[in-house]
């Protein structure tokens, strides 16, 4: 006779590994946001001139960041 192994999380384990993985998720987000405004920021601070060195307009800048 083969005996199985009978694993099972723990009561509240998978509740709790949702919480963290919607803060994770929350956490980027959140990163990823500020990287845009930062990037919009700084780019925001150049020229039409200096954009166009860099291939980009003021619409990029505005709309794609």
């Amino acid at each position: 006779m083969a005996a199985t192994a009978n694993t099972h999380a723990p009561l509240g384990a998978v509740s709790i590994l949702r919480v963290v993985d919607t803060v994770i998720s929350a956490t980027k987000a959140i990163s990823r946001w500020n990287d845009k405004r930062l990037t919009r920021k700084e780019l925001s601070r150049l020229t039409a001139t200096q954009l166009d060195d860099i291939g980009l307009t003021v619409y990029d800048v505005d709309h794609q960041f």
